[in-house]
C-alpha cells in the first residue's frame, strides 16, 4: 500500500495520470519478474530491449530493473548493434565492422545480429564483441555457440517466450534479450481511495 498526503483537489487532478503511470510500470515489473523467476538461478542475464512505448523509455527500463532484469541499450549511442540493413548496405558483415570501427572509441563494443552460421563465422573472423543469434532454433544456437568458443558475448533474441527460457538458457548463452518483457506486460489493477483525516 502507498500513501500520500496533500490537497483534495490536487490528490483528484492528479490521480488518473499518476495511476496510469504506476499501473504500467507495475505491470512490467512484475512482468519481468516472472521471467526472472522462471530462470531461477542460471547463469545467464536477461535483458529488455528499445521496444518501449515513445517518450516512456527510461521509466519502462527502470520497472525492468526493478523486476530484476537488466538493461540492454538505452538508445542508439550505447553502442554498435549492426543488424541485417546495415549488413546489407555495407555489402557484408566484415565491411561493416570495417567502416564503423574506424570511427568508435576503443572503449564501444560492437554487436552484430546473425541468423545462421555463416554469418556467425563472419562476425567472429571480423572482430565483432557481441554476436545475436537472431531467430536461431535450438539446434543452431548451440551449433553457433560451439563455433564462437567465448570468442565473443552470445545474445539470443527473437521470438523469446517465458516457456522456452530455460531451454535457451541450458544452451550456455550469455544473455537473452527479450522484447516481451516491455511490449507484453499488461498493466496491474491500482486505484487510489481518499480518506478523510
Amino acid at each position: 500500500m502507498l500513501e500520500v498526503e496533500g490537497k483534495l483537489r490536487a490528490l483528484l487532478m492528479g490521480e488518473r495520470t499518476a495511476l496510469n503511470f504506476l499501473q504500467r510500470l507495475s505491470g512490467i515489473a512484475t512482468h519481468v519478474r516472472s521471467y526472472v523467476e522462471k530462470l531461477g538461478n542460471k547463469n545467464v542475464r536477461l535483458v529488455d530491449t528499445r521496444k518501449t512505448t515513445p517518450g516512456l523509455r527510461v521509466l519502462e527500463k527502470y520497472a525492468v530493473s526493478v523486476g530484476g532484469a537488466h538493461n540492454h541499450r538505452m538508445g542508439l549511442y550505447d553502442g554498435v548493434l549492426i543488424k541485417d540493413n546495415h549488413i546489407a548496405v555495407c555489402g557484408g558483415i566484415k565491411k561493416a565492422i570495417e567502416r564503423i570501427k574506424d570511427k568508435l572509441s576503443h572503449l564501444v563494443k560492437i554487436e552484430v545480429e546473425v541468423s545462421d552460421l555463416d554469418e556467425v563465422k563472419e562476425a567472429i573472423e571480423a572482430g565483432a564483441d557481441v554476436i545475436m543469434l537472431d531467430n536461431m532454433d535450438i539446434d543452431h544456437i548451440k551449433e553457433a555457440i560451439d563455433f564462437i568458443k567465448r570468442k565473443a558475448v552470445v545474445e539470443i533474441s527473437g521470438g523469446i517466450t517465458i516457456d522456452r527460457l530455460n531451454q535457451l538458457a541450458d544452451t550456455g548463452v550469455d544473455i537473452i534479450s527479450a522484447g516481451a518483457l516491455t511490449h507484453s506486460a499488461r498493466s496491474v489493477d491500482i486505484s487510489m481511495r481518499i480518506r478523510s483525516i
